[in-house]
């Protein structure tokens, strides 16, 4: 977390949000689910069969859309839609189908002495990243796979280079139904003004470097054109699988509106290094999953 720059408060808050999704070049069908509805954002990446995959990230979404409408969440109110999606699907896959389930991925807007922040929730290996409004800002992924290439990477037994291409990429280690329990992470993060973030299934990560993100969330002006040319980006560099992106820009209504294109801050040579200074942060308690 920056401590450089000063939160928003929140009754100053306001945002924009974009959202595109694709079947790609490869899937017969989208498998991919979204939400895009303040307070709440996520993407829900469904698996076990392309029916049951579409389903559960359905079902997901349906658990979650119930939360829109108030200003701010509590993280007690992520636990119960959790928990209500994981019914769902449970009950779902209880009827002799493949095992259905589903990632999912997001942000909640919540307040805490009069202060906006973003309560990330992930669970899986959709991810969902910052690129803060300050010159020369990196992009951060705040979320953590769960996948056996993190738990690889967490070890040191892989290196970066070698995780794009490892053989197990695809298998993630925790999901909303599939037949187990879930437990997500939750991150508290203030909210910036300029604060842009992307929360993408891994059709759109698995395609594009953090190099590449990082270009296209800096020079398109508007969320929604971050969102519809990132998913455009990612079938161009082959869109093997379902690919979602949500974007949603943050600033302070006391200072103006979102960044024109260009101006999200200078490149700089650290970006040339594919993301390597990108470290996941490590989860801030705010109450246990399931």
């Amino acid at each position: 977390m920056s401590g450089d720059r000063d939160g928003i408060a929140s009754s100053d808050l306001r945002l924009a949000v974009g959202s595109a999704t694709h079947t790609g070049l490869r899937r017969r069908a989208n498998e991919d689910s979204l939400l895009a509805a303040a307070p709440v954002f996520l993407v829900a990446d469904g698996m076990g069969g392309h029916e049951a995959g579409e389903v559960a990230s359905a079902l997901a979404v349906d658990a979650f859309a119930e939360l829109t409408g108030p200003a701010f969440l509590r993280p007690a109110d992520i636990r119960t839609a959790f928990e209500r999606a994981y019914a769902a699907i449970s009950s779902l896959a209880s009827t002799g189908n493949r095992r259905a389930g589903t990632t999912v991925s997001g942000v909640a807007l919540a307040e805490n002495d009069g202060s906006a922040y973003w309560l990330v929730f992930n669970l899986g290996d959709s991810r969902t990243y910052r690129l803060a409004g300050g010159s020369g800002s990196a992009l951060e992924q705040i979320s953590v796979d769960h996948s056996v290439v993190q738990e690889l990477l967490d070890e040191g037994e892989l290196d970066r280079a070698a995780a794009a291409s490892h053989p197990g990429r695809n298998v993630i280690t925790r999901a909303l139904g599939a037949g187990g329990e879930f437990q997500p992470d939750y991150w508290l993060v203030p909210v910036e003004s300029g604060d842009r973030i992307l929360i993408c299934s891994d059709g759109v990560s698995g395609e594009l470097d953090d190099t590449l993100i990082a270009r296209v969330l800096r020079e398109e002006g508007h969320a929604q054109d971050a969102a519809t040319r990132l998913v455009h980006e990612g079938i161009l560099h082959g869109g093997r699988d379902n690919l979602t992106a949500v974007v949603i820009d943050a600033w302070d209504a006391r200072v103006g509106g979102p960044a024109a294109p260009g101006t999200r801050g200078e490149h700089d040579g650290d970006d040339d290094r594919n993301g390597e200074d990108t470290i996941p942060r490590g989860p801030v308690e705010v109450g246990g999953g399931k």
